[in-house]
Parts: C-alpha cells; sequence; structure tokens
C-alpha cells in the first residue's frame, strides 16, 4: 500500500466535482427521470457503483456502504443479468444476517440502473463517484483505465491483470490518476490487517535483523467449479465457449491467471512487502495431479516457485488446490537476529518472544479498506495509492506461473517486458475466447521445458 504522506486537501465538493462535471448536462440524464439529477453531486452523498456482481463484489458493496453514512449504491453492471440480480437479492434480503434498515435504504438500484452485457460498465461510470472493480481480473485493465478516465475513486479486487500487457496498461492508468489525485485502494487487505501493519513495521524496523529467507503459502482444497453441464441445463441451450468460461472463469488464464496470480498473490504480495521489493528472478515448478477435469480448464493444481530478491535473498512460495492434503495459509521470514514464524509472532535467536500479537480485538481488514478509502474522499484528501504495489504483486505471481509452467528460470526485465497477450481484443457472446477445447472438451495445459509462456 502507497500511503501518501503529503496529501492534497480540498473540500469534499471540490474533490467530487470532476465525476460530476463529467455527467451534469449531458444526454444521460434523460434516461433517468425520476430524480436523477439527485444523483450528480448536489449534496454530501457519495455515489458507488459496483462492477462485478459475485460474492466478492457484493460484500465489497456491502462493506462501502458500512464504511460512511453517505455512501449509497446507485448503479449495477455485470455481464451476466442474473448475477446482478443475485447480488442485489444477496444485499437487501440476505439468509444469514439481517441488514440495518438505514443502510438498506442506502442501496438504490432500480432495474433501469442495472446494466448486463460486456460493456455494461460504461453506463455505470458517468452515474457514480466511486467505482468498485470486482469483475474477473482478466477485465481490470480495461475497466480500471475506463474509471480513472471519467475521473472516478476507485476500489479494486486483486489480481490487477492475468498478463504483462495488462500489467503494464495497470502502471500507465496509475500515472493517470496520480495526475487526477484519484485515490485508489486494491483489495490485498493484509495492508490493512492490523496484525501485518504491527509485524512488518517490527521487521522493517529490524526486530529479527536482515532478512535471508521468507516462506509463502496458500495450500488447500480448491474453490468452486461450474460444471458446464450445469449451466447448460438452467438455460436449457449449449452454451457457447464464451459464456461457459466466463461462467466457469477461475480455470481460465486470460480471466484468472492461475489460483497463483488470482489466490497465492496474497501471500507472495506478503513476502515483496517484507523484502520492500519485487523479486528479480524465480525458478520453479508445478503442474495437475488431481483437478484435472474438463471443467478444471487449463489451469494448474499445485506451484512451487523460488524468488529470489536483489539483495540474494529468496521467498519460497507454495500453492496447491488438492483435497485431503495439508492446508496453510501463511507467512514466515528468518533474519539473522531471529524469526517471523508467522504473522504477529517474532522470536530472537534463542527462540525467546519478542513480540506476541494478540488480535482479537483486531477490526476486520475487509471493512477497513473501505473504511479508510471512504473517510479520505468525506475529508476531501488524496490518500490512497495502492496501484503500484498492486501492479508488482500481481507480476510477481504472473512470473510465478511463468516460471512454473516453462519450467525455466525467468527474470523480472523479461516477464514484465512479455509481450505474450492472454485476454482478447474483442468481446462478445459469439466469438471464440483466447483457448478452446478438444473434441472431448478439454483443454491444452501448459507443459515444463516445452510451453511457450512469454
Amino acid at each position: 500500500m502507497d500511503n501518501i504522506q503529503d496529501s492534497s486537501r480540498y473540500t469534499r465538493r471540490d474533490f467530487m466535482k470532476g465525476s460530476a462535471a463529467a455527467v451534469v448536462g449531458t444526454a444521460l440524464a434523460s434516461q433517468f427521470p425520476l430524480g436523477a439529477s439527485a444523483y450528480y453531486g448536489v449534496d454530501d452523498t457519495i455515489r458507488v457503483g459496483l462492477i462485478g456482481c459475485g460474492g466478492r463484489g457484493t460484500g465489497a458493496a456491502i462493506q462501502a456502504l458500512e464504511a460512511a453514512e453517505n455512501v449509497k449504491l446507485v448503479a449495477m453492471a455485470d455481464p451476466f443479468m442474473d448475477r446482478i440480480e443475485e447480488s442485489y437479492t444477496n444485499m437487501t434480503e440476505p439468509e444469514e444476517e439481517e441488514r440495518a434498515p438505514e443502510l438498506l435504504a442506502r442501496i438504490d438500484v432500480p432495474a433501469e440502473r442495472r446494466f448486463d452485457g460486456f460493456d455494461g460498465y460504461k453506463q455505470v461510470l458517468p452515474l457514480v463517484d466511486v467505482v468498485i472493480l470486482t469483475t474477473p481480473p482478466g477485465f481490470r485493465p480495461i475497466h480500471f483505465d475506463a474509471a480513472i478516465e471519467a475521473g472516478k475513486q476507485v476500489f479494486m479486487e486483486k489480481p490487477l491483470a492475468t498478463d504483462a500487457p495488462g500489467v503494464r496498461q495497470i502502471l500507465a492508468t496509475a500515472e493517470k490518476a496520480r495526475a487526477k489525485k484519484l485515490n485508489v485502494v486494491v483489495g490485498l487487505q493484509r495492508h490493512y490487517q492490523t496484525v501485518y501493519r504491527e509485524w512488518v513495521k517490527r521487521i522493517h524496523d529490524g526486530a529479527i535483523g536482515d532478512i535471508i529467507l521468507g516462506r509463502v503459502y496458500w495450500n488447500s482444497g480448491g474453490v468452486w467449479v461450474r460444471e458446464r453441464a450445469t449451466y447448460e441445463e438452467k438455460a436449457g441451450r449449449k452454451l457457447t465457449e464464451m459464456e461457459y468460461q466466463m461462467r466457469n472463469w477461475y480455470y481460465f488464464n486470460w480471466l484468472c491467471g492461475d489460483h497463483i496470480v488470482e489466490q497465492h498473490i496474497h501471500n507472495i504480495d506478503v513476502g515483496n512487502w517484507v523484502m520492500q521489493g519485487h523479486p528479480v528472478r524465480a525458478q520453479g515448478q508445478g503442474g495437475r495431479l488431481v483437478r484435472t477435469g474438463p471443467d478444471h480448464g487449463e489451469i494448474f493444481d499445485h506451484h512451487f516457485v523460488e524468488f529470489e530478491y536483489a539483495n540474494g535473498s529468496r521467498v519460497l512460495s507454495q500453492c496447491r488446490h488438492m483435497p485431503d492434503c495439508m492446508n496453510r495459509v501463511s507467512e514466515g521470514f528468518h533474519g539473522t537476529r531471529g524469526s517471523a514464524p508467522k504473522p504477529g509472532e517474532l522470536f530472537d535467536a534463542a527462540g525467546e518472544v519478542i513480540y506476541k500479537h494478540n488480535d482479537k480485538e483486531d477490526p476486520n481488514p475487509y471493512q477497513v479498506e473501505h473504511d479508510e478509502l471512504f473517510a479520505a474522499i468525506n475529508a476531501g484528501e488524496y490518500k490512497y495509492h495502492d496501484t503500484e504495489n498492486g501492479a508488482f504483486a500481481t507480476m510477481s505471481s504472473i512470473m510465478g506461473r511463468m516460471a512454473t509452467y516453462s519450467g525455466k528460470e525467468v527474470t523480472w526485465d523479461e516477464v514484465l517486458a512479455s509481450e505474450l497477450k492472454l485476454v482478447p481484443d474483442t468481446f462478445a457472446w459469439d466469438v471464440d475466447p483466447p483457448v478452446m477445447p478438444d473434441g472431448q472438451r478439454r483443454y491444452p495445459v501448459a507443459i515444463p521445458g516445452i510451453s511457450v509462456v512469454m
């Protein structure tokens, strides 16, 4: 997280007027005759649009609403209308908890402000001050650039891209966001988690000496699978290949980046944070042993990567999607004068406790990232610009994928310069996505030593 210390301060109205000016007086207002002008910056309401209506997007929208009493959700977009409707229902009629009436009153998304299709995000942007970007990550560079061009404050989920051209686009857009003084928070929530903030600060202050080795893990049984047959039965027809991959997006690299990018990025990011930089080279291995069905697409189910940093220290990275195995989601580091075996714990070289954090009273970091973003917006402050950190964490994760897919050592400079573009230039339901199945509906999988990855 890059919290800019010399924040510029404005009145909140000055701070938000850029996005309001983009729509006042345009023909768009005529699409919403029932009081639409109330959504264009004439009061202190912060108008939020949700772009990407899956579970994470739904959760992020509620957290935004809980961050401040003047936050209002006014527009939603997703490629699939059923996802929009499900998200709206889960926000307004949750099964497991009761929403406060005052929060429900700030969910104001009638049918005419629910936009489906690949271009739905374009219809959201003129209506809002802040956007939440939570689509599959392959779309993040496109949506982020559109949001910043439109002058919007941004919360966006990790990762920020699935290929090197996408990372470079994110970095270019980051410069535009800085020039416009637009806050950007990225959902690498460990940067907003008290136990991590306190732990990393002490490591950086030298509590265990110079770091010589790190270990980062996301080993679990895996995530959901959305089977083609299930969705074809619901639809009563065969899905186009684009429809299917969009439904089952986690298993296609142009959409997800593989789980080393989409999920393990959290732990790799902590490695970068502690090391205070990105890796300079990487080598590793991985493959598919358990999750090998047609609906598991093209991604690996295990990766092991050795990341080397500029000072010669290493971070060893493990991620695995295999049921009934040892699970571990954590990070640990070893220094010249002690160790940090897991978040919140520090020991000296003799094994004596230096520090142990009690996190029982710590706030939810998913909520904190929204609390801090909307507090800055309400104060008229330009304070948060997580984009570069998110881009470097994303590129580090992609670097790990390139190492495991190729079986070769790769360097930072060559992977960042890669011209291999995974994301297509055209999006439509009848367009073939970048990877297609064979006659048995199986997808090509990377073969180390053979596959071209950059």
